[in-house]
């Protein structure tokens, strides 16, 4: 089974790694590490004999996570900074309106459900909840007008 990186190379994880049950001192679907994060491999070993599973040491963070192939990249490949992933729960930070009608007020809570393309500025399909706690229509929202929802926890939901 070949590998595509190697001890001590500096990575960047591509995806949010939460925890799946794994990770000491964390509940499970808890972040662990958002995307972007750079780390350096530590170690290489295999999982259920087809897996390659590379430790990886985030030196900011200051813990080492096991991550997959797939949530890694080297340092060189293209990357769109972005605030949001999908799952991330996100407060609007300003009223917002299609047509003349105001759809979402300012403070309303949502989550985010998926990122229109990579072109800046970065627009995010926003599914916010209503006053009797039913999900509305998705909405493309640019990241401007939007904020991490700190009174919730970023767990693992549906989308993520």
């Amino acid at each position: 089974m070949d590998v595509a990186f190697d001890y001590g190379e500096k990575v960047r994880v591509i995806k949010n790694i939460r925890n799946d049950g794994t990770f000491m001192g964390s509940d499970r679907g808890e972040l662990i590490i958002r995307r972007g994060s750079e780390g350096y491999i530590k170690g290489v070993g295999k999982f259920l004999q087809d897996q390659v599973i590379y430790q990886v040491h985030f030196m900011e963070q200051g813990c080492t996570v096991g991550c997959r192939e797939s949530e890694l990249s080297d340092l060189q490949a293209p990357w769109v900074d972005r605030l949001f992933e999908r799952g991330d729960h996100i407060v609007a930070l300003q009223s917002l309106s299609s047509e003349g009608k105001i759809i979402v007020e300012a403070g309303n809570k949502g989550t985010i459900i998926g990122l229109k393309d990579d072109s800046k500025p970065l627009v995010y399909r926003v599914s916010f909840v209503n006053d009797n706690d039913l999900n509305t229509n998705a909405w493309l929202i640019p990241e401007s007008a939007l904020a991490i929802d700190e009174s919730l926890p970023q767990q693992l939901g549906r989308f993520a």
